[in-house]
């Protein structure tokens, strides 16, 4: 589902990815846990398109994201073209980024209403089944004011699902959280993962990564420095640097 290979990404003189290669397959839940500056997010905001690539190429579902080939080069699309691939994405942030002046039903009603120009009526029902699904149908008057950050996390991942995506992107959606907040959420994507969702998650939430992971992935500075089944890799680990962070962590 999604494939990426060789890429590279330089901020000014920040290398923050050192030609990273790894193939998600389709049902796939991938967890991505490294040290704050790692490459984690980038990877992930490259992916979505939001951040563009150095070198290197990603496909996601067979199409090659934000380019096209031509004489050997990498040539940039067009930002509607951009736009349209960006759909096969969805992605929730640490933040909410809700819409403070809309409800919970009408911030995961927008984006197929006025991306996808779908019918309202239609949008709405699905909108519903969708906040039943992260358990938020009781909820789907209330404005992101009268909800805790666990709600509302839940809703910016129903308006993720809303655009139905071929893949869901998570930067660490639990981090901006109380701690009893954490589980709600959680619960959430352990049953997308469940559900078959491809799924890349940058977590520091080990225990949640070991349980829903069908691999982890460790990053330190900007490259692959182990990765393989979750329990492998959190359990015992061959890298001495994947060792001294899960020992930092832990």
């Amino acid at each position: 589902m999604v494939s990426i290979d060789r890429v590279s990404k330089r901020f000014g003189d920040f290398q923050a990815l050192r030609e990273v290669s790894v193939d998600v397959a389709q049902g796939e839940v991938l967890c991505l846990i490294g040290a704050s500056g790692s490459g984690k997010t980038t990877l992930l905001r490259c992916i979505n398109q939001l951040v563009g690539i150095d070198s290197g190429a990603i496909w996601v579902d067979r199409q090659l994201a934000g380019y096209r080939i031509s004489g050997h080069r990498l040539h940039r699309l067009p930002e509607r073209d951009i736009a349209r691939q960006r759909l096969s994405t969805g992605m929730v942030f640490q933040r909410f980024n809700l819409f403070p002046h809309m409800t919970a039903l009408e911030n995961v009603m927008e984006g197929p209403v006025q991306i996808l120009r779908r019918p309202r009526a239609e949008v709405a029902a699905e909108a519903a089944t969708l906040l039943d699904r992260v358990g938020l149908a009781a909820k789907r008057d209330a404005f992101p004011a009268q909800l805790s950050g666990g709600q509302q996390q839940r809703v910016a991942i129903a308006r993720a699902l809303a655009m139905q995506p071929k893949v869901m992107l998570f930067d660490e959606p639990t981090s901006a959280l109380d701690p009893e907040m954490v589980g709600e959420v959680l619960a959430v994507m352990r049953t997308l993962a469940r559900s078959g969702m491809t799924m890349i998650i940058v977590t520091h939430e080990l225990a949640f990564a070991r349980e829903v992971a069908d691999r982890v992935l460790f990053m330190d500075a900007g490259a692959i420095v182990e990765q393989g089944p979750a329990v492998e890799v959190l359990n015992t680990p061959r890298e001495a640097r994947t060792r001294a962070f899960l020992a930092a962590v832990l």
